[in-house]
């Protein structure tokens, strides 16, 4: 098990699929998340993030936890890591966890993707680098008639990106009305967003909004996997949320007292 695993270098930096791909292959992708990345407040830095997948029991990812010592000796045992770590880190202890999760977090830190066309056409001055259509969209996405910019803004489009000229540091979470099972706002009780943290009602379904860099090729969509095509994610944000007829997860999104102010 590891991390290109989940994230194969050849594909895009953002990883589509709707199972969770850990130790447990059958895991609903929507218990990986919950409380990882896209609903803790806490998790602010790459160091931190990392180790949670790698150590975490709720859910289990790459299941190491109590195999710490397994995985140092795994490394020390190998002369061109230890080479490598102590380049890296000089010291008597430079192969550790926290140096580990440093070096990857600095391997995270350059996959940047960078010079689309779209990035040709707004930073670099092409004019020809997308079509008509694609300048029409974007004057839409940018409206205040559809609101998408507010979420999904700046040169990552997302508005949970943090970087050293920011004037103060803010992640946002949101609601999208993408559940409301019992008419009150509810989520899957396992999969409840920031309120999973906080115990704050107001918190229930909340969860940050990711980049929509390479988005043509991570379906499928939503914090849980839950949509299928950008198309069905079009259609839930021109409803106002989504409505589900049947089932366990039977409501009306568009209702959601807890629904963000810009859906």
């Amino acid at each position: 098990m590891s991390d290109s695993s989940s994230t194969p270098p050849n594909l895009p930096l953002v990883r589509g699929g709707a199972v969770g791909g850990g130790v447990d292959p059958y895991q609903p992708f929507h218990e990986i998340v919950s409380v990882l990345t896209w609903a803790n407040p806490g998790l602010t830095k790459l160091e931190s993030q990392m180790l949670i997948p790698l150590f975490g029991e709720h859910p289990v990812e790459m299941g190491m936890v109590g195999k710490e010592q397994e995985i140092l000796t795994m490394l020390q045992s190998d002369r061109t890591y230890k080479q490598l770590f102590a380049a890296a880190f000089p010291g008597k202890d430079s192969i550790s966890i926290a140096n580990l999760a440093k070096a990857i977090a600095a391997f995270e830190r350059t996959l940047i993707s960078v010079n689309s066309p779209y990035d040709r056409y707004r930073y670099g001055g092409d004019v020809n680098a997308i079509s008509a259509a694609a300048k029409r969209g974007e004057a839409l996405f940018n409206s205040e008639r559809l609101e998408c910019f507010h979420c999904h803004g700046g040169i990552n489009f997302s508005d949970s990106v943090m970087h050293e000229r920011l004037a103060f540091k803010e992640i946002a979470f949101h609601n999208t009305g993408l559940y409301n099972i019992d008419g009150k706002g509810a989520y899957p009780s396992s999969n409840t967003g920031v309120r999973e943290l906080t115990n704050k009602p107001s918190d229930m379904g909340r969860f940050k909004a990711p980049t929509l860099r390479n988005i043509a090729l991570t379906a499928p969509y939503m914090h849980d996997g839950s949509i299928a095509t950008l198309e069905e994610v079009i259609d839930h944000y021109q409803a106002g949320g989504r409505t589900i007829h049947t089932g366990k997860f039977a409501g009306v999104g568009s209702t959601n007292p807890f629904k963000s102010q810009f859906i």
